[in-house]
């Protein structure tokens, strides 16, 4: 993705991203999610957040793969699954963490 004079940050810039309780992955590329996804959820540990719910969407299918893919490599996630209906559906999982030892 290149920068334009209407998009706000360049390539090489890092995006800061609020530690909560949920991450929205629809703005960040497949290939950014296995660095990026360990290490928002190593700061909700940090910050006692054990359930967090990442939003892949829907679409193909692929995000929401990688995002699986990564979760079963992380020791610290002591189990995912995809959210309800009221959550998100298909669309987002939920996730538990083990908490800081």
């Amino acid at each position: 993705m290149n920068s334009s004079p209407d998009s706000p940050h360049m390539d090489d810039e890092p995006v800061e991203v609020p530690i909560t309780d949920q991450l929205d992955l629809h703005t960040f590329r497949p290939q950014d999610v296995g660095e990026l996804l360990p290490a928002y959820l190593e700061a909700c540990r940090e910050k006692g957040l054990l359930r967090v719910r990442i939003i892949h969407g829907k679409g193909t299918g692929t995000l929401r793969e990688t995002v699986h893919a990564r979760l079963r490599q992380v020791d610290y996630v002591a189990g995912f699954r995809l959210a309800d209906e009221s959550a998100g559906s298909w669309g987002a999982t939920w996730v538990e963490l083990r908490p800081l030892r």
